[in-house]
């Protein structure tokens, strides 16, 4: 009884372990179950959560820089937000593909966005076995997805609350990173993921860092510089090698090591690395005015803005393009080497010019200097809105008035500008000032209106009783000597020194500059800008502002005499005085005009026309337009060569005035249209409209913008020819040229005072307008020999052909030459044609002079 006892005993037990053993594999299966479950439904409900949609993850929304491109092909410079390209992966240094996935995920290829093993690693060695140096779980395409999309901020948050933030988070982001592995290659993966992250220093994507970095292209990068950047997503401020080198090579080692552990290379070649130093040398941070042509791109981008506001260049969504973010390319004309030369001969050219102008002014203020034309007080008056145009002034009157201009500003609807409260200023101490400004229609009757309602306010009175002190502080802080960086013609294009302010502000502003550009004249495509002596620290462009031109206009009188009247070179003329009258032609002048030679004198002597252009004579041109009988057949002549006579100046006058005066260059044009229209001459008569755009192309490489040319005939080939050769003798004993074998011919000009400096020269291949002046008028050389422009403008011509010819890259054509037809109806020949003229003389030798229209305008 006890054995079966005992018996039952046994097997109970066993039945009741057995019970046991089952009831805990139920357990766990359910719990397993349970868990899968609690994960699928937190997965259901994280995908009705802010997760990105497959339409976002195949359209990422990237900040693209634009690109501008010469006609070579070669970077010129890019906008951007973020200074973003955009790179293929077939395009990548095969060495930082190497180093991404044998430091940051390894099994890359094995895993559809989440590394299980990975994952299991870190819950052992890392959570449980608090192992902080086992490594991380997240796999590139998760890094992207974290990138794509960034995490929420956590800050502010309790430590349960955030632990639980974060995981909900690293779920969306394997959510994120399968969708990604289904929208993408792996290879699109790792482009996308390299293009789109931050290594600091204004460098986005790995495109950029190389440049930054290393200052050469990603695809040139050496091995050990490719495992230094690949180091850097780890944390790009902690191994940033600009500011924690010795931190940068520990981790650059580490990816060398691992490279080596993944057989990219061998023991031997991570031994040899490891010992490198990191050469950062050639650190860079670009900017929008880094490369060639600041000051074209510059301009560029107005060009682009209102292009690309045109409705048929949008977007297939129907909105126009964002040069700053949409990744465009720019293809221009600009030649890549030619401008590089431009800039270059500019530079010598314009130091000498500089020189010469310090020596002459030195010991004298051009502000203070009476020279009895512009009164002392107009300028001291520029100079000190010069003061207030300046950064410094800007932050002084924020700190001392801000307060009382944003509460005048918020009551009256105004943006009260330096000018509003000087008026205002002069109303309080000396009534009346606004029913004279009123009167001289220098305000209008609202402006009025305004200022006296904020005469009578509180503020104003507030205002006004801080201006004595604020005056009397900032001439304190801008007459005060501070160290400072000043633009120099050096090297670095700057130097260090002590100034004060407004002596930093004169300094500057009595530097001559310049405007030149440079055009194919066969298709009118632009192949040189260059708007100024630099843009850093002078802004303001040239090539597009309007400036008198003096002689170089009178070429378009000679040449319409050719054209209407058949007149020749050859045709001798008397130095003399010669009177337009009232009523004369269809000048409509009210009084006689009899302008005089920029000497003042007459020689009483003849001369061809020839002779003529090339002496600069004014009797010549005023000859020539009495001819003519009206500025009609001039005006309509010039419009069709580019320069718009129709255009209204701001005053109502025509830019292009219908007066006789013209024929002395009395008209304000810029240094685009000048070149331009001799374009025409160097093009056998016809003229193409200038081109700087030629094409624009989306991100994908679509095409969405191309040029059309557009050209005019405006002379025939026999009297264009004519003309050429009458540009040929003007430039025919000039020096400078000796040793250049292009056929070449141009005309200076030099305005009153000899403000302005021209020179417009032609090659059958090329054409080169050059202006040389001040910001100012009274910025300019106080003798004629210096400040004519066969000595300020003309020496960079004849210097620049020199450097062209003699430059192995630059595809020009110095054998080339203009065409001349195998029969002319006008006779250039002066033998031939002085034979035929009794009274003529014989053509003495000349030397050539240069001459200004003078003050009888």
């Amino acid at each position: 009884m006890a054995h079966r006892i005992k018996k039952k005993s046994s097997g109970t037990s066993k039945k009741t372990k057995k019970g046991w053993q089952s009831s805990v594999i139920r357990s766990l299966w359910l719990g397993a179950f349970g868990i899968v479950l609690l994960v699928s439904l937190w997965f259901i409900l994280l995908s009705f959560q802010d997760l990105p949609s497959f339409t976002d993850l195949e359209n990422p929304e990237f900040e693209l820089a634009t690109t501008v491109y010469s006609k070579n092909g070669k970077e010129l410079g890019r906008y951007y937000v973020e200074n973003r390209v955009m790179l293929p992966y077939e395009d990548l240094n095969p060495s930082l593909v190497k180093a991404l996935l044998a430091t940051e995920d390894e099994r890359y290829y094995k895993h559809s966005g989440i590394d299980v093993q990975a994952l299991g690693r870190v819950a052992v060695r890392t959570v449980i076995l608090r192992q902080t140096g086992a490594g991380g779980g997240s796999t590139i395409s998760q890094q992207l997805a974290k990138l794509l999309f960034p995490r929420q901020n956590l800050s502010g948050m309790g430590k349960f609350r955030r632990t639980l933030a974060l995981v909900n988070t690293k779920f969306k982001e394997w959510i994120t990173a399968v969708k990604l592995e289904r929208s993408y290659t792996k290879e699109e993966i790792i482009a996308m993921y390299l293009n789109e992250f931050d290594f600091i220093h204004g460098a986005h994507g790995i495109h950029s860092a190389a440049e930054t970095y290393f200052g050469k292209n990603q695809k040139d990068l050496e091995l050990e510089e490719a495992a230094m950047l690949i180091g850097m997503l780890k944390n790009p401020s902690l191994f940033n090698p600009k500011s924690f080198p010795e931190n940068a090579i520990s981790r650059r080692n580490v990816v060398l090591q691992q490279m080596q552990k993944a057989g990219v290379i061998d023991k031997e070649t991570f031994e040899e690395l490891k010992l490198l130093p990191i050469d950062i040398s050639k650190f860079f941070r670009s900017s929008h005015i880094t490369g060639p042509a600041p000051y074209m791109r510059s301009e560029l981008a107005k060009d682009l803005k209102s292009l690309l506001t045109d409705p048929a260049y949008y977007k297939p969504d129907g909105t126009s393009y964002n040069i700053y973010r949409d990744g465009l390319s720019i293809y221009t004309t600009i030649d890549y080497e030619m401008q590089k030369l431009a800039e270059k001969t500019m530079k010598n050219h314009m130091k000498e010019i500089q020189e010469r102008f310090f020596l002459e002014w030195k010991n004298k203020d051009p502000w203070s200097y009476d020279d009895e034309k512009i009164p002392v007080s107009l300028k001291q008056e520029s100079l000190w809105n010069l003061v207030k145009q300046s950064e410094r002034y800007q932050k002084m009157k924020s700190r001392v008035l801000g307060n009382e201009i944003t509460s005048i500003n918020e009551k009256f609807g105004t943006n009260l500008r330096d000018v509003d409260i000087g008026r205002m200023q002069q109303e309080t101490d000396n009534r009346g000032t606004i029913t004279r400004l009123l009167a001289s229609r220098l305000i209008s009757p609202q402006m009025a209106d305004t200022y006296r309602g904020i005469l009578k306010s509180d503020d104003w009175k507030a205002l006004h009783a801080k201006l004595p002190a604020f005056e009397t502080k900032v001439r304190t802080v801008f007459e005060s000597e501070v160290s400072m960086k000043v633009f120099a013609h050096n090297a670095a294009m700057e130097k260090d020194t002590v100034l004060s302010p407004l002596d930093s502000i004169k300094y500057h502003r009595m530097h001559l500059q310049t405007g030149i550009l440079a055009i194919d004249p066969s298709n009118g495509y632009i192949r040189t800008w260059v708007g100024g002596i630099d843009h850093k620290y002078f802004k303001y462009d040239h090539i597009r502002t309007d400036r008198q031109v003096g002689s170089t206009f009178k070429p378009f009188i000679y040449a319409t005499a050719i054209l209407f009247k058949g007149i020749s070179p050859c045709y001798k003329m008397d130095d003399i005085p010669f009177t337009i009258s009232p009523g004369e032609g269809r000048f409509g002048i009210l009084e006689e005009w009899t302008p005089k030679n920029a000497t003042g004198e007459y020689t009483r002597t003849s001369a061809t026309l020839y002779e003529c252009l090339q002496k600069s004579r004014n009797t010549a041109s005023v000859y020539l337009m009495k001819q003519l009988g009206d500025t009609k057949p001039v005006r309509g002549f010039v419009h069709n060569m580019g320069l718009d006579s129709s255009e209204v100046r701001f005053d109502g006058e025509y830019r292009i005035p219908a007066q006789p005066s013209i024929c002395l260059g009395s008209a304000d044009l810029t240094v685009w249209e000048m070149t331009s229209a001799y374009s025409t001459f160097a093009n056998n008569g016809v003229h193409n409209t200038p081109t700087l755009i030629e094409r624009i192309e989306d991100k994908n490489g679509k095409v969405i913008f191309k040029a059309v040319p557009k050209e005019t005939v405006v002379l025939d080939k026999e009297s264009n020819y004519v003309m050429v050769d009458m540009l040929k003798f003007a430039t025919s004993q000039s020096p400078g040229f000796q040793g250049i074998e292009s056929e070449y011919g141009g005309k200076t000009g030099t305005t009153n005072d000899h403000t302005d400096g021209w020179f417009v020269g032609i090659t059958p291949d090329l054409v080169v307008g050059t202006w040389v002046g001040g910001e100012d008028r009274w910025i300019r050389y106080l003798n004629f020999m210096n400040g004519q422009g066969s000595r300020m403008a003309r020496p960079f011509f004849s210097e620049f052909l020199r450097a062209i010819e003699q430059h192995p890259e630059i595809e020009y054509d110095a054998t080339k030459r203009f065409f001349q037809p195998k029969e002319l109806k006008i006779e250039i020949d002066c033998t031939k044609y002085l034979q035929f003229d009794e009274s003529a003389e014989e053509v003495e030798p000349i030397e050539e002079e240069e001459e200004n229209f003078g003050d009888d305008l």
